[in-house]
């Protein structure tokens, strides 16, 4: 009885982080997101910029607010670990003192903190809204590489075309040697700011950005895929995102969200993920100065500063490579919630696994060129740190929670027990806070937010089953292998 007590204050590992967070469902409202890309709009609504505001009541500085979260989340992990003893001593006897210990830390108190954290962090944040005195939108330069995606490329380009954006404009798609219409099809494109490099052999994603980049006639950068459809104003909350930034800001990751969400349950899934686990983990690191992923879909960096660093590495995770070469060099990346890019995420098990894949080999390409970010004196540190960790949570998670749920079903409760269903009211609490955030910006930016209570449904009970052990088999083949394939997503 005292391990079941123990799991009710210290979240599990699968229960409480599939992607890093489940979802709070509430059958009232709408759930989830705009599933298909919305309609291109003939006339996109016009931003206007808000003036600063004076701060209100009590202000706490963002080096205050990580200290108070941080002091929160040490008191929950020592109130779990307390608690957690009688847990450990059963277990011991059943596996031994160490793996009993490396169970429990590692699907219970570890992830207990990391919730935790979030929550306090969640409560604290309050997003700057864009400066009052902007300079006119500068130019800029829109990187689109693209392989066989004759598809899309076409629909890629016109939402660029339907932002209206105020700056200058040039866009670059560079088609990566595709073996199918795609470059008949941007032949058939008609843009003054639109050129085109069809290169006659693939030679990969990165070698495709960099060359796009060595034609770069502008300061700040954006990345687009080619299987992606930017939403109205993008563009415009993206740049406004960075100029109002910190001085020492080089790059602002926009917001994915899923464009095929309907299609089938793989992707009504992956809808939930994107949605609230993605970007509140990017909206976490923004406030606390470091935004771990710039992802490739879509983002703003400042150019010169990629070409210092020496562009995008030719690795699987080319993406979180050079965000983390950017945090080596002591720059600040954040995070343009209301920026939304539909991109379409993988629709069957098989690529969503590779897709995580290579998320996670990215993640290992990051340790091994930068690991030094460790022990940089900075808060995103501590996010470095629980990357870090990841390897031995999604182990922990496939060799020990998944059997022990099995091994519930035959009443075998080492691991997991009936009160394990009871264990969510931190999770439930940080998932709501996610709900009501993004939906307030879902609404502000006239979205729809819809209702896939099925899709949730699937989501927290097999999300992990899939995401953890596929993270597993990346990490390794990262270790082992030297093949670095062009990935999407």
């Amino acid at each position: 009885m005292a391990r079941l007590q123990a799991s009710l204050v210290a979240v599990p590992y699968g229960v409480g982080m599939a992607g890093f967070m489940r979802i709070f469902s509430d059958t009232k409202d709408d759930a989830t997101q705009a599933l298909r890309t919305p309609p291109p709009p003939k006339d996109p609504a016009p931003v206007t910029v808000e003036p600063a505001q004076g701060h209100s009541g009590h202000y706490f500085s963002v080096h205050w607010k990580f200290a108070l979260a941080l002091l929160v989340a040490a008191l929950w992990t020592g109130f779990s670990v307390v608690m957690a003893q009688a847990w450990v001593r059963d277990l011991t006897v059943v596996v031994g003192a160490v793996p009993a210990h490396l169970a429990i830390y590692g699907i219970a108190i570890i992830p207990g903190f990391m919730n935790a954290f979030l929550v306090a962090s969640l409560v604290l944040d309050k997003r700057p809204i864009f400066k009052a005195d902007l300079p006119p939108l500068p130019a800029i330069t829109i990187l689109v590489a693209a392989y066989n995606e004759a598809q899309n490329i076409a629909a890629t380009v016109q939402s660029i075309a339907l932002q209206q954006y105020a700056g200058g404009l040039q866009v670059i798609v560079i088609n990566d040697g595709s073996t199918d219409a795609t470059a008949e099809v941007l032949a058939g494109l008609d843009y003054p700011w639109l050129e085109v490099i069809n290169l006659e052999h693939n030679a990969g994603k990165a070698n495709a950005l960099n060359l796009g980049l060595s034609h770069a006639k502008h300061a700040l950068t954006i990345t687009v895929d080619g299987d992606s459809y930017l939403y109205r104003n993008a563009l415009h909350h993206l740049v406004s995102r960075y100029l109002s930034d910190p001085p020492n800001t080089r790059a602002v990751a926009g917001a994915v969200l899923v464009r095929n969400s309907r299609k089938n349950m793989v992707t009504a899934m992956q809808e939930w993920d994107y949605f609230h686990g993605i970007a509140a983990i990017k909206r976490l690191q923004s406030l606390y100065q470091g935004t771990l992923v710039a992802q490739g879909a879509f983002s703003i960096y400042d150019t010169e500063t990629v070409r210092a660093v020496g562009g995008w590495q030719h690795t699987v995770g080319e993406d979180i490579v050079l965000t983390w070469a950017i945090l080596e060099r002591g720059y600040r990346v954040g995070f343009a919630e209301n920026a939304c890019l539909f991109t379409d995420a993988p629709d069957t098990w098989r690529q969503f696994i590779r897709q995580r894949q290579r998320w996670a080999r990215g993640l290992v390409e990051a340790f091994k060129a930068h690991g030094r970010l460790l022990f940089k004196a900075r808060m995103t540190t501590l996010f470095i740190w629980w990357d870090l960790l990841f390897p031995y949570l999604d182990l922990v998670y496939s060799m020990v929670f998944v059997p022990g749920l099995v091994l519930a079903l035959f009443g075998v409760y080492w691991i997991a027990g009936p009160m394990t269903l009871l264990v969510l009211p931190l999770t439930l609490l940080v998932n709501y806070l996610m709900y009501r955030i993004q939906t307030k910006m879902f609404t502000e930016e006239g979205l729809h937010v819809r209702r896939n209570i099925l899709g949730f449904v699937f989501y927290a009970q097999f999300y992990s089953v899939v995401l953890q052990p596929a993270c597993v088999v990346g990490y390794v083949q990262e270790l082992v292998s030297r093949t670095k394939n062009w990935g999407t997503k």
